[in-house]
């Protein structure tokens, strides 16, 4: 398997986890707000990903984790503040519909995630 092949089978393993955490907080333990059910999903699905970056996606990198983990959380708080920016211009100012913002930030955050993990977060 590929390292972008890789890389889309620990997105979605990611992204499985997050709606799991997700899920149970909202029907287990009743959490009676959406938004902080998905906060403290989305850290379980973002810790997640790192790990399955760091040990699945980009297995042949050395480095201290405690750097690349710095790193990741530094590249995914960029990609998230760009998301957002997406979605505001695409919804907000073009009046465009935010499914197909959502999916054009979501595509340019796929292509983004991976190349700032390949040659900054998990560079060798």
């Amino acid at each position: 398997m590929n390292q972008f092949s890789r890389y889309v089978c620990n997105g979605l393993f990611a992204t499985a986890i997050h709606y799991a955490v997700l899920t149970f907080n909202l029907d287990v333990i009743a959490m009676t707000s959406v938004g902080w059910a998905n906060f403290f999903a989305a850290i379980v699905g973002i810790t997640a990903s790192f790990l399955g970056s760091k040990f699945f996606v980009f297995a042949g990198c050395i480095g201290k984790l405690e750097h690349q983990a710095a790193r990741f959380v530094l590249v995914y708080g960029a990609i998230a503040v760009m998301h957002g920016l997406i979605l505001h211009v695409w919804s907000d100012q073009a009046g465009l519909p935010h499914t197909w913002g959502f999916l054009v930030a979501t595509i340019v955050q796929v292509a983004m995630s991976y190349f700032a993990n390949k040659f900054y977060v998990f560079s060798k």
